[in-house]
């Protein structure tokens, strides 16, 4: 955590100082020694977990611990605290996406509470962050399945005697995959398991690329899928 002053927040266009956190380490210990708390005693306030986080969120960023990182740090909490409370069974909602891409109002719900204790949109806003999250992330589960589903039948097709769901779970598992990988995961040799990725990169199914010695075996459709939603 920060132990020195100086840190403030600034317009990234105009360098104005729109906020300055609190500065001193006693104060900021003290300060996240409350938050942590109020994230784990719900008899310090009695509400619903989406009302809870979004306060969480702006007391965290707020207090702003440490010199860099804060933003980030703050909504992995956010989604940590959702499965605290069994609103989500893994963290796979992805608020960063909602928040970067509605930046201005992000800053401005956060500075309004500040400013004017106006509660009632930076509420909104989060809420509405996580609603269009769950309805991305639920989008995309669809696209991996139909991917899923398409690939079956294509390699079930086009490479019969090398098909098994383990395979098509292996190459699904992660954007890429290795022959230690496969080995592993379908009980093969080495030779084996590297013939059957290179048959599979042969058809198109993935994409071999070759980094320091090592060979890799990319899923570019599930790559480009993940990499569309962290955009």
């Amino acid at each position: 955590m920060r132990t020195l002053p100086g840190t403030d927040i600034k317009n990234t266009r105009t360098g104005e100082i729109i906020y300055t956190p609190p500065q001193d380490h006693k104060t900021i210990i003290k300060l996240m020694t409350n938050l942590e708390r109020f994230i784990n005693d719900d008899e310090m306030a009695d509400l619903d977990p989406l009302v809870k986080m979004a306060i969480i969120h702006y007391q965290f960023e707020s207090i702003h611990p440490f010199y860099d990182g804060n933003g980030r740090t703050g909504r992995i909490i956010n989604i940590l605290y959702l499965v605290l409370k069994d609103l989500l069974d893994l963290p796979i909602l992805y608020l960063s996406r909602y928040i970067t891409q509605n930046k201005a109002d992000y800053y401005n719900g956060l500075q309004n509470v500040r400013d004017n204790n106006d509660w009632e949109n930076w509420l909104l806003f989060m809420l509405q962050s996580v609603e269009v999250a769950a309805n991305q992330a639920n989008d995309l589960i669809k696209e991996i399945r139909s991917l899923i589903m398409s690939m079956k039948h294509s390699i079930r097709e086009r490479l019969p005697k090398i098909y098994s769901q383990d395979l098509l779970n292996n190459i699904f598992r992660h954007p890429y995959t290795k022959v230690a990988y496969l080995k592993r995961d379908i009980d093969v040799t080495d030779k084996t398991a590297r013939k059957y990725l290179d048959l599979l990169a042969e058809h198109d199914f993935l994409k071999k690329e070759i980094h320091k010695g090592n060979s890799y075996y990319i899923n570019t459709g599930l790559f480009n899928l993940l990499l569309d939603v962290s955009r």
